[in-house]
C-alpha cells in the first residue's frame, strides 16, 4: 500500500479495500502460498472459502461428513478440522489427498510456536488416518508421530562429547556387540557408565588422555569421585548408591576387550590393557544385604496398613461417584448438598468441554469433579488388581480384553477363569487365578472402558523401557482423552496412587506421608501368600521369577515366624530334607492347586479357608465366619432359615432348651448370612466379559 501510494495508485483506504477484495483470489487460487507466520494471524472467512472451493471442493466435503458422522465431534471442532487442513493446502498447495505427516506435523509445530495450542489437533490427525490419506506405514496418532524412537548407540555416546574419537569409536563398537543380548534400557544404562561415568569424567580431569593404560593415580583419583553423585559446578550433591554398577561395567569392558582379541586381534588388540578393578571391588554381597533390609522393612510397614488403604480407595470412588453425579444434576450456577456440605455448580463459560467443575461454597475451593472421579476409579482398580496378583507394573498395564482365559477342572468339569499375563521382564508367560474379588474389580473396568459398546477400543501404549509404540489392542487400563482413547502410562498412575495416599493420612516411622510404589504390593503379595502357607516353588510360578531364591528374597521375615519356621525345621530335618520344596511344580501338584478350590465350594456360598487346611469348624458352614455367601443361593438360605424357626418351635414345646440354644445360635449365623447376601448384591454388577474371538 505505501509503494502503490507513494507512486500516485490511489488513496490508502481504497487500495487496502481493493487489496483485501483480491485476496481470496490470488491464495485461494494458490497463485500465492503465504507461510504459516501469516496465515495463523490472518482472520479471513472468504480466503478459507476460495481455497476449498478452488483447490479441493471434493476433500472438504469428504472430511466434512466424516466429522458430521461422528457424534462426539462437536460443530465447533469440525469448524478447526477443516480450518486447518486448509491451511496445510493453502502453503503446501495440491489437495487433502496430497497431505503427508511431515505436513501435518510441520504446521503443528508453527502452531504451537505461534498460537501457543493447537485445538482439534490430534482429531485431525486420527480423521486423516481413517480417511487413509496417510500411508500404512504412518504414526498411529499424534502423540505417536511427536514421540522419538530408541536412539541409536552412537548417539548415546556421541550426547557426552567424547573428545578423543578412537576411544569414542570403541564404545560404539563395543555397545553395539554387546546390544544384540541385550534390551534397550540396559544399552543405555552401559552408555551412561561407559560413556559418562567413566571416559567422560577421565576426559574432564585429564585432557589429552588417549589410552585404556591408566596409571594408578588416574584410576584412583577417578575411583574416589564416583563415589559421589556432583552438579554442573562441580559440588558434591550425594553418596552415588550404583557406584559398584559402575565398577562392574568398566571391568567387564577391560575383560571382554581381553576375551575378543583373541578371536579377533585385527579389532580389538590394541586396546587391551591390564583390567584395574579387581575381584573384591565388584562385591556387592554387603550392598545386597542391605538393599535387602530396606525392602524388608518397607515391607514390613506397609503389609498391615494395606486393609486401611483398600477402605480409602473404595470409599474416594463411592464419594467421588455420587458428587460427580450430583454436579450433573444440578443446574449450573445453582447449589446442592451432599453429605452436609453445600457445593456450587460453576457455569461453564466455553459452553462444554471435559471439565466439570464444583465450587464448595464454604471455602470457595473449585473441584474437578470428572477427574477426581476418574483418578479414584483407576486408583482404587490398580490398588485391586496389583495386591490381588502381585504382577508387575507393567505387566498390568499391558493387560487386554483377550488376556482373559478359562481352565476346565478335570475332576469336576468346573470352568476357572485365568488371566493369561503376557512375557514381560523374563520373557516368561504365566496364568493366574481370577478370585472372586479380582473378578469384580475387572468387571467393573471393562464395563467402564465399554461405556456401551459392543468391544474395547483399541489403543496403542507407549513402552518407556524400549521407546516404542505396541500395536493397536483392547488395554483394559485406559482412558479417554480429548477425542481418543489413551492407554494409562506408569507416571500418570503413580500419580494416582500419590493422591489416594494422601487421603489416607497415613505417615511412616519419621511423620512423612507414606507411600506406595506399585511394586511394593508385589513384595506384600509373595510375602503374604507364602506367611499363609503356599509353598515357595508354587509361589515363584506364581510371580513368574526365574529364581526361587528371588522370590524367597520378596518374602519379608517377620521374627516370630522366623521361630515358629526354624522350629519346624529342626523337626523335619529329623525325618527328611525339605527338598520336594524346591524343585519344579509338577503336574499333579499344580492340579492339586486347582482343585483345592474346587473342594471349596458349598451349597450357599464358597469357603474362604487358606490354601492346604482342611475344614476346621466341623464342616458348620452356616456358623462359620470363613464362608462367603453366594446371592444366588438366598432362596435355599432363607429355607434353612424357616426350617430353624419351626425346629426351635418344636424343641420349645419339647422342653429341649439345649437345642434351643444351639438352634438359635445357627438361627443368628443364618440371618447374618442373608444381610450379607444383600450387601454383595447391590455392590456386585453383573457385566457379560465376552469371550474373545480368535482372529484368522
Amino acid at each position: 500500500m505505501d509503494w502503490l501510494a507513494a507512486r500516485g495508485h490511489g488513496s490508502a483506504q481504497s487500495l487496502r479495500a481493493e487489496l483485501l477484495i483480491g485476496n481470496p483470489v490470488v491464495v485461494g487460487s494458490g497463485a500465492v502460498r503465504p507461510g504459516y507466520e501469516w496465515l495463523l494471524r490472518q482472520h479471513a472467512p472468504a480466503v478459507l472459502h476460495a481455497a476449498r472451493l478452488c483447490m479441493d471442493p471434493d476433500g472438504f466435503a469428504r472430511v466434512d461428513a466424516a466429522c458430521q458422522a461422528d457424534p462426539a465431534i462437536s460443530t465447533t471442532m469440525r469448524q478447526w478440522v477443516l480450518l486447518r487442513l486448509t491451511w496445510i493446502v493453502i502453503v503446501k498447495g495440491g489437495e487433502i489427498g496430497d497431505i503427508t505427516v511431515g505436513d501435518f506435523l510441520e504446521l503443528h509445530q508453527a502452531e504451537r510456536a505461534i498460537r501457543k495450542d493447537a485445538p482439534a489437533a490430534t482429531l485431525t490427525y486420527r480423521i486423516l488416518r481413517d480417511l487413509d490419506v496417510f500411508t500404512p506405514t504412518a504414526p498411529l496418532s499424534l502423540r505417536a508421530a511427536f514421540t522419538p524412537g530408541p536412539r541409536s548407540v552412537a548417539d548415546l555416546i556421541d550426547q557426552y562429547g567424547l573428545a578423543y574419537r578412537p576411544v569414542r569409536d570403541l564404545l560404539v563398537d563395543y555397545l553395539s556387540e554387546r546390544a544384540q543380548a541385550m534390551d534397550y534400557t540396559t544399552r543405555c544404562q552401559l552408555a551412561i557408565h561407559l560413556g559418562k561415568l567413566f571416559w567422560a569424567d577421565l576426559e574432564g580431569h585429564h585432557p589429552g588422555i588417549d589410552s585404556l593404560h591408566l596409571s594408578p593415580e588416574v584410576f584412583t583419583g577417578w575411583k574416589q569421585r564416583l563415589h559421589h553423585v556432583r552438579d554442573k559446578h562441580g559440588q558434591i550433591v550425594r553418596e552415588r548408591v550404583g557406584k559398584a554398577d559402575v565398577l562392574i561395567t568398566v571391568r567387564a569392558f577391560y575383560l571382554d576387550l581381553a576375551q575378543w582379541a583373541v578371536d579377533e586381534p585385527g579389532r580389538w588388540g590394541r586396546w587391551v590393557a591390564p583390567c584395574p578393578i579387581g575381584v573384591g571391588e565388584t562385591n556387592t554381597r554387603k550392598r545386597d544385604a542391605h538393599r535387602k533390609s530396606r525392602m524388608d522393612q518397607r515391607t514390613r510397614e506397609r503389609l498391615p496398613v494395606v486393609p486401611a488403604l483398600v477402605r480409602t480407595a473404595e470409599r474416594r470412588v463411592e464419594q467421588a461417584q455420587r458428587l460427580l453425579a450430583a454436579t450433573r444434576s444440578a443446574t449450573p450456577g445453582h447449589t446442592f448438598t451432599l453429605d452436609g456440605q453445600t457445593f456450587r455448580r460453576a457455569e461453564n463459560k466455553k459452553g462444554g468441554g471435559v471439565r466439570l467443575w464444583a465450587i464448595e461454597t464454604d471455602i470457595g475451593r473449585r473441584r474437578d469433579v470428572i477427574s477426581e472421579e476418574e483418578y479414584a476409579f483407576w486408583s482404587w482398580s490398580a490398588i485391586e488388581v496389583l495386591r490381588h496378583t502381585g504382577v508387575r507394573i507393567e505387566e498390568l498395564l499391558e493387560l487386554t480384553h483377550h488376556s482373559f482365559v478359562t481352565y476346565k477342572l478335570p475332576d469336576t468339569g468346573e470352568i476357572v477363569p485365568l488371566l493369561q499375563i503376557t512375557p514381560s521382564k523374563l520373557d516368561k508367560e504365566r496364568l493366574l487365578l481370577v478370585t472372586p474379588e479380582l473378578g469384580e474389580v475387572l468387571t467393573a473396568v471393562i464395563h467402564r472402558v465399554r461405556n456401551g459398546r459392543p468391544t474395547l477400543p483399541q489403543v496403542s501404549a507407549y513402552h518407556t523401557a524400549d521407546q516404542v509404540w505396541s500395536a493397536p489392542m483392547p488395554f483394559l487400563f485406559q482412558r479417554p482423552r480429548g477425542h481418543e482413547h489413551r492407554a494409562i502410562t506408569y507416571v500418570t498412575l503413580r500419580t494416582m496412587l500419590d493422591v489416594t495416599l494422601r487421603a489416607t493420612g497415613l505417615t511412616d516411622a519419621d511423620g512423612r506421608t507414606l507411600r506406595f510404589v506399585p511394586h511394593d504390593f508385589r513384595r506384600i503379595f509373595i510375602t503374604d501368600a507364602i506367611m499363609h502357607g503356599l509353598p515357595p516353588h508354587i509361589a515363584q510360578v506364581l510371580a513368574g521369577h526365574g529364581s526361587i531364591d528371588t522370590t524367597i528374597g520378596y518374602k519379608a521375615a517377620y521374627p516370630v515366624e522366623a521361630i515358629n519356621t526354624f522350629r519346624g525345621f529342626l523337626a523335619r530335618r529329623r525325618k527328611a530334607r525339605p527338598s520336594h520344596e524346591y524343585r519344579e511344580v509338577t503336574p499333579a501338584e499344580w492340579d492339586e492347586f486347582l482343585g483345592h478350590f474346587a473342594k471349596r465350594k458349598v451349597a450357599i456360598g464358597d469357603c474362604a479357608r487358606e490354601y492346604g487346611t482342611s475344614c476346621q469348624h466341623e464342616n458348620a458352614c452356616i456358623r462359620c465366619p470363613l464362608l462367603r455367601p453366594d446371592p444366588a443361593q438366598k432362596s435355599r438360605l432363607q429355607d434353612i432359615r424357616s426350617n430353624l424357626i419351626e425346629r426351635i418351635d418344636e424343641a420349645r414345646e419339647h422342653g429341649w432348651l439345649g437345642e434351643v440354644d444351639g438352634l438359635q445360635a445357627t438361627l443368628a449365623a443364618a440371618q447374618q448370612k442373608l444381610t450379607a447376601m444383600d450387601a454383595i448384591a447391590v455392590r456386585k454388577r453383573t457385566v457379560d466379559l465376552g469371550i474373545p474371538t480368535p482372529r484368522p
